[in-house]
Parts: structure tokens; C-alpha cells; sequence
């Protein structure tokens, strides 16, 4: 039962209460009432009557009748009335107040506690929450209450991951030249091109993860300008290949391309949506082991163009696929690390293909099956 029909109720059960009260009254205890002052009214006057007779005997006067006149029934009728109504209206302020505070009880109960818990939220306590309560409007805001307090867990524990992940980036390389530097001044490492190039390795390492970082923030900030017009969808593989295609070549995966002359051109960035191929596209050669294939494909579907970039490489679990979107997520952590790959490539993907009006996901058959990565662009 909705907040408003129960309030609703609420006034109308006063009402009726009112009612019942004042009607009880007015039938039961005003004539009542009214006969008891009828006949006090008698009694009072046949003493008043006697005592008259009584004077007039001794007078020697004769007797007479002392009947109440229509005004004074009228006025007795009158007091029985007002005094009824006024005890019914007593006992219908005393249930109305009973039925209201009783209302009200229960409709500041929960506010109060959301009030109280809002507070501990507040002061860092992500794992409050509020029990169930019924399916009215009050039940809904503690419903959207627990949500927002599940959510701001879930960001904070982001954050704490966040930290946690940058700060393990950070740490290996710069243990790494911090080590080679040591051994270059007490002599145990030779002063020759193979170590700089390793320190140098290294050093581009922390580059490459900062300006991923600074990109993930721009992007999860809103703060990219897109340039969004029609383009085709040839032109925007293109764009990601052809930067690529040695690399692929270097590892000896065939890289194919199959797109249908008549696809629609598609509304999108062209320089950001070559930095999602190419996130793919790296993603899939690095997972991708050599004489392997990798296929990049597109079709029309709903409105939208379906880009599709398929390889014959490790695959992904189902972990894998409700994770692997996640800053810092590695499938093969080793080989992500020994590669130099921040973990953070999908991520910026999924918000590049999100902040153009698409969706991204993946799917595989399970480990060593390959994997497919689609994701959607809106047709000009």
C-alpha cells in the first residue's frame, strides 16, 4: 500500500471515528442525559410544589399545577445536547490524536533512522544500511538509500584499489631502477648500452602509465573534446591497421579485415575510435600467440554498426569477462607486465566507445578458444 493511501486512510478512519463517536452520542448518551435532566427537573419541581402546598395550607390557599413550560424543556434538551457533543468530541480529539501520532510514529520512525545512518555514512561507515521496510514511497527511498550507500562502498573500495594498483605500477619499475642504479654505482652492474637501454625501458614504463592515468582521468572526467562526424567504417579500421599491421607482421599473426562495401558510415571520432581499435588490436596481438589470426569485421545492427575484433588467443573465462573492463585487470599478469602494459587499455576503451553513444563487451568460448571484443557505434 502506497504512503499517500495509507495517510488517506489515516484521515478517513478519523473521520469515521468522528463520526461513529458523534452519533453514539447523539443517540445513546444525549437522551439519555436528557431524561436524567427531565427528571430532576420534576423532582425539583415537586419539592418546589409541596413546599408551595405547604405554605398555602397554612395560608389557607388553594393548590396549583407547576408543569415546565416548552422553554424550559427546550433548554434542557439543549444542555443534554451540548454536554453529549462535548464529551464526543473529547473522546474524537483523543482517538484522532492516537490515530495521527500513531501515523506519524511510523512515518518519521524510518526517516529518523535514514537521518542517523545518512550521519555514520558520512563519517566512513560505507557498510550501513537500512532494513527493509513496506512497499510504500518510504519503502522506496530506503530502497534508493541502500543503493547509494552500496554505491558509494563500491567507489570507495575503487579508490582504494585505485591506490593500491597505482602505487604496485609505480613500485615495480621504480624498484627496478632503483636497483640498477645502485649496482651501477657500487660497480656490480657494468656501465654499458644494454643496462641504459634497460633503465631507459623502465623509465618509459612510468611514462606510458602516467599518461594512461592522465588519459583515464580526462576521460572519466569528461573533460575530451570529441570530433564527431560521419565516417566510414573502412576508414576507421583503417586508421588502427595500418599503425599495426609491421607489429603484427613482426610476430607473424595474420591480421584479417573483412568489411562489407555497403556498410553505413557511422557518427564517431575518428582519431578515438582508432585509439579503440587499436587498444583491441594490441590487446589481441599481445594475447595472441605467433602463426595465430586475428579477424576484424563490421555489420550493420540496430541502428548502429557492430564492430567485431576476433583472435585465436588464450581466451577468457567467465571471471575474466565480468572483470576484464577493470582499471589495472590483467588476464596473464606476467605476461601484461613483462610486455609493459599498464591494465588500463580496456578501460579507456569502454569510455571512448561509451562517450560516442556505443557499448562494449567481450566474449569467449572459455581458455585457449580465442576471444571476440565487439563494440557499437551509432550510424550517421
Amino acid at each position: 500500500m502506497r504512503l499517500r493511501t495509507k495517510i488517506l486512510l489515516s484521515y478517513l478512519a478519523v473521520a469515521i471515528i468522528s463520526l461513529v463517536v458523534i452519533f453514539a452520542s447523539t443517540s445513546f448518551v444525549a437522551p439519555r442525559n436528557f431524561a436524567h435532566r427531565m427528571e430532576m427537573m420534576m423532582k425539583h419541581d415537586t419539592e418546589t410544589e409541596h413546599g408551595q402546598g405547604q405554605g398555602r395550607g397554612m395560608m389557607g390557599g388553594g393548590g396549583g399545577s407547576n408543569a415546565p413550560t416548552d422553554e424550559e424543556i427546550n433548554q434542557r434538551f439543549r444542555d443534554a445536547l451540548n454536554e453529549s457533543l462535548l464529551w464526543a468530541s473529547a473522546a474524537a480529539i483523543t482517538a484522532s490524536l492516537l490515530i495521527s501520532g500513531f501515523v506519524t510514529w511510523r512515518i518519521t520512525r524510518p526517516i529518523n533512522a535514514m537521518v542517523a545512518a545518512s550521519q555514520r555514512i558520512a563519517d566512513g561507515h560505507y557498510t550501513e544500511r537500512l532494513p527493509k521496510h513496506a512497499r510504500d514511497e518510504i519503502g522506496d527511498l530506503i530502497h534508493s538509500f541502500n543503493q547509494m550507500a552500496e554505491s558509494l562502498q563500491q567507489t570507495e573500495s575503487m579508490r582504494q584499489q585505485l591506490i593500491a594498483d597505482v602505487t604496485h605500477e609505480l613500485k615495480t619499475p621504480l624498484t627496478t631502477i632503483m636497483g640498477m642504479m645502485e649496482g651501477l654505482e657500487d660497480g656490480v652492474m657494468a656501465a654499458n648500452p644494454a643496462t641504459y637501454h634497460l633503465v631507459h625501458q623502465e623509465a618509459d614504463r612510468l611514462r606510458r602509465l602516467v599518461q594512461d592515468l592522465q588519459e583515464l582521468s580526462r576521460i572519466e572526467g569528461g573533460q575530451i573534446a570529441l570530433n564527431l562526424r560521419s565516417h566510414t567504417p573502412t576508414e576507421l579500421v583503417k586508421f588502427a591497421t595500418d599503425r599495426l599491421a609491421p607489429q603484427f607482421a613482426d610476430k607473424n599473426i595474420a591480421l584479417h579485415v573483412n568489411l562489407p562495401p555497403t556498410l553505413p558510415c557511422v557518427h564517431a571520432d575518428l582519431e578515438r575510435t582508432g585509439q579503440v581499435l587499436m587498444n583491441l588490436l594490441g590487446n589481441a596481438l599481445q594475447y595472441t600467440p605467433a602463426e595465430g589470426r586475428v579477424e576484424v569485421s563490421a555489420q550493420p545492427v540496430d541502428h548502429q554498426v557492430r564492430f567485431a575484433i576476433k583472435d585465436s588467443g588464450v581466451g577468457l573465462t567467465e571471471a575474466n569477462l565480468t572483470k576484464i573492463f577493470q582499471r589495472f585487470y590483467r588476464v596473464d599478469k606476467s605476461r601484461s607486465r613483462a610486455s609493459g602494459g599498464s591494465g588500463i587499455g580496456l578501460t579507456i576503451a569502454r569510455h571512448l566507445v561509451e562517450s560516442q553513444g556505443g557499448t562494449i563487451w567481450a566474449e569467449s568460448d572459455g581458455p585457449n578458444l580465442g576471444s571476440t571484443f565487439y563494440f557499437t557505434l551509432p550510424i550517421a
